[in-house]
C-alpha cells in the first residue's frame, strides 16, 4: 500500500483548518497510509537578518532530514518547483509507484520555506501557484490536491 507522509514545519492552531485536514486524512485512507509530521519551527525576531534566518532553516533541516526514509520519493514544496495541473500530479504519483516507491514524503516548509540542502536532495520540487499562501492553508491545499490525485488515479467521480 502507498504511504504518503507530509513533513511539515510548523503547527496549525486554527480549528477550521485542523478540520479540514483531518478530513482530508480520513477521505485518503481508503487508499493509502497517510502520515502527517509535525516538526517545530524555529522562533525568529520580527524582522531577522538574513543570518538568523538561515540559521533557522539550517536547525529545521536537520529535524526534517531525520525524518525522511532512504526508500521514500522526496518532494519539496517550495515556490520555485514546478507547477502541475490534477492531472499531472495524479500521472506523476503513477510514475513514481511504477518506479517501485510505495512511500512518497512531500516537505512543507516554515515561512521562510526550506533550506538549499533539503530541496537539493529532493527528488521533485513542487510548487502549488506563484501566489503566496500561510503554510497553514498550504498543508490543506496538499491534503486536498493528493487526494484529488489519488480520485483520479482511482477513477472517482471527484474529479470533474
Amino acid at each position: 500500500m502507498l504511504t504518503i507522509k507530509i513533513i511539515a514545519t510548523g503547527d496549525v492552531k486554527e480549528a477550521y483548518w485542523q478540520n479540514a485536514i483531518k478530513e482530508y486524512q480520513k477521505r485518503l485512507s481508503a487508499w493509502c497510509k497517510i502520515e502527517e509530521i509535525i516538526l517545530k519551527e524555529e522562533r525568529l525576531p520580527d524582522n531577522p537578518t538574513q543570518a538568523q534566518i538561515d540559521k533557522a532553516l539550517e536547525c529545521e533541516e536537520k529535524r526534517i532530514l531525520e525524518k525522511i526514509s532512504p526508500k521514500a520519493y522526496v518532494i519539496a514544496m517550495c515556490v520555485e518547483g514546478k507547477q502541475l495541473s490534477s492531472e499531472e500530479l495524479s500521472a506523476k504519483i503513477t510514475d513514481i509507484t511504477n518506479l517501485g516507491k510505495s512511500e512518497i514524503v512531500f516537505i512543507i516548509g516554515s515561512s521562510f520555506g526550506l533550506s538549499k540542502k533539503v530541496k537539493d536532495v529532493s527528488d521533485f520540487k513542487l510548487s502549488v501557484s506563484k501566489l503566496t499562501f500561510p503554510h497553514q492553508l498550504l498543508r490543506v491545499i496538499l491534503h486536498e490536491t493528493v487526494y484529488r490525485s489519488l480520485s483520479i488515479i482511482n477513477g472517482t467521480r471527484y474529479h470533474k
